[in-house]
């Protein structure tokens, strides 16, 4: 309130009238109910620790950094915890640049003692070596447009940075022992802060009647509230600070009535941060995972591409020289990959089956298929021969029954028939009858 009197001019009487006229019926500007709080958006940055919140009009840009310092010597086993704000011109006129004012070191110090006195971080944590080394956590709060309610945005804000922010891993080394290295991150994963629990300030404007009570109020509430009190707690209801300001007494049970609506509200804003903090995580995360092209996908399609491009149907018209030769090529593709003792034709058969494989030989595919329609147009050709060779056979046939009657010249045409043909069926394993009879005679 004090920060705004520089430009209390700018609300005319009327206004003023206006917004006290509407809250003592129990209705506020925006539209809102007196215990609603605004909008609330909360943005990660692409670095560990950069947070900003939106909450109505109103914006804040939290940094968190670390650092390595000594310990301060009362507690020699404890990191440090630093709190900074700017208020920029640019968010309010009011707001003058250089040297803080007593509004910006209020709102630092609300923070601090939030965090500081309700140990919600783990200071011990962030102790490297007792007494020499601790880590110095420093938030640096930037107002980008004061809408109302700095307090509330900023502490948000801080927490967010806080849960997102990273500090690298140190280990102990040297000879003694006594040296400490810090990892960088490409080594090693970064380590987040120890935070048991988030203090979440609520923020509640009291007007003079002292039965008017709105939470979180905006700009020109803040221009017509007489006091305003601040109440910091976590999920569990435990108060971690309160803060009152403005020249107003309260009563006990307004500040009762506070505590119960702030404990309502810290729960639902923990819940919020949680799921905007557990979303970057899983962004952060995959963005870690490196995405790379399988291994030869690239060049089998372009080489898939490259084929189609050259290839070009045979026709059906080929002349018998041209099928001689094709099937010269592929009889001799096969024998030498029988010779060597390796199939070099065909890459990722079910004997040595590789996923990244080139796939089947499409030049021996082509040779294949173009030798598989020769045989279909020879096909009727071989049948009419077929159909010659057994009419030939069965005079043949007749011919030999004719022989089988003369037991002298038997033999001799087997033999010769055996040597001419020179390929033998399973009618030749078997002995004529009449070699059977001569043998059973000459035992006899």
């Amino acid at each position: 309130m004090d920060q705004r009197l520089g430009n209390a001019w700018r609300m005319t009487v009327n206004e003023r009238k206006f917004v006290e006229t509407a809250l003592s019926s129990g209705l506020r500007v925006d539209g809102r109910d007196l215990f609603d709080y605004r909008k609330l958006g909360i943005k990660f940055g692409s670095e560990d620790g950069s947070a900003e919140v939106h909450l109505g009009q109103t914006r804040v840009l939290a940094f968190v950094t670390s650092q390595l310092v000594q310990p301060y010597r009362d507690r020699p086993n404890e990191g440090m915890l630093s709190v900074f704000t700017e208020f920029s011109p640019m968010a309010d006129p009011s707001f003058e640049p250089g040297r803080p004012g007593d509004s910006a070191i209020e709102l630092g110090r609300v923070i601090d003692r939030g965090l500081r006195e309700s140990r919600a971080i783990d200071m011990e944590s962030l102790c490297i070596l007792s007494g020499k080394l601790v880590w110095a956590i420093r938030i640096d709060l930037h107002i980008i447009d004061n809408g109302g309610n700095l307090i509330d945005a900023a502490n948000i804000a801080a927490l967010a940075g806080l849960l997102a922010s990273r500090r690298p891993e140190c280990s102990l080394g040297g000879e003694n022992g006594q040296d400490v290295i810090i990892h960088p991150p490409e080594v090693r994963e970064p380590l987040p802060l120890i935070v048991h629990h988030l203090p979440i300030a609520v923020t509640f404007a009291i007007f003079d009647d002292e039965s008017t009570v709105v939470i979180d109020p905006t700009y020109l509430e803040e221009e017509v509230m007489g006091g305003r009190i601040t109440a910091t707690l976590n999920t569990n209801g435990e108060v971690c600070a309160i803060q009152k300001a403005g020249g107003m007494a309260i009563p006990q049970n307004v500040i009762m009535h506070c505590l119960r609506m702030a404990a309502t509200k810290a729960g639902d804003m923990t819940s919020k941060i949680k799921e905007a903090v557990d979303a970057y995580n899983r962004e952060r995360t995959l963005r870690k995972i490196k995405r790379h092209p399988l291994p030869g996908s690239v060049g089998i399609r372009a080489n898939i591409e490259k084929k189609q491009k050259k290839s070009q149907p045979l026709s059906a018209g080929d002349d018998s020289s041209m099928i001689k030769e094709t099937e010269g090529k592929v009889r001799s593709i096969g024998g030498n990959s029988h010779k060597d003792g390796s199939n070099n034709s065909i890459i990722g058969s079910s004997s040595s089956w590789d996923p990244y494989s080139k796939g089947v030989n499409t030049e021996l595919l082509k040779l294949s298929l173009a030798f598989r329609e020769s045989s279909n147009h020879l096909k009727p050709q071989e049948e009419s021969q077929s159909g010659d060779d057994e009419h030939l056979s069965e005079a043949k046939a007749d011919e030999v029954a004719k022989d089988m009657e003369e037991p002298s010249r038997t033999p001799n045409a087997a033999r010769s028939g055996v040597q001419s043909n020179g390929e033998r069926t399973l009618m030749d394993a078997v002995k004529p009858k009449h070699k059977r009879e001569k043998k059973e005679i000459t035992q006899m």
